[in-house]
């Protein structure tokens, strides 16, 4: 059986004592584009944990997202502001609420290519 390291707190714990999230494409997120994210981070005084997500599309198309997930509204906002990303309620956006769901998307699967100032890097663009 595999167990949780003390230092990772369980997704019900985060979910409760870090709503604020916004979501990002996982593929986004990779490289360079890490780097630029933890700087931010860094810079601002900002924490946040990072947890990823299934959104599943109306027309069936599934992406791996990441949630970097904040105790302050004002955290979260500065990071969307910057990077963009969509705002993700735990408890909205999850199916059914549950902390292991899946995130349900409405309309058609489109890939995202670039968002603020990420883009995917070009050996996950094919």
């Amino acid at each position: 059986m595999v167990t949780r390291s003390r230092g990772i707190p369980a997704p019900t714990i985060i979910d409760r004592e870090m709503p604020h999230q916004a979501a990002l494409p996982d593929d986004i997120c990779t490289g360079h584009n890490f780097t630029l994210i933890r700087r931010f981070l860094e810079e601002h005084g900002l924490e946040c944990r990072i947890r990823s997500v299934i959104a599943i599309w109306e027309d069936g198309k599934q992406e791996q997202w990441r949630l970097h997930c904040f105790s302050d509204s004002a955290a979260a906002a500065a990071f969307l502001d910057h990077f963009g990303g969509i705002k993700f309620d735990p408890k909205r956006d999850r199916k059914n609420g549950s902390a292991r769901g899946v995130w349900w998307r409405s309309g058609a699967y489109e890939r995202i290519l670039e968002m603020g100032p990420l883009s995917v890097p070009e050996a996950l663009r094919s």
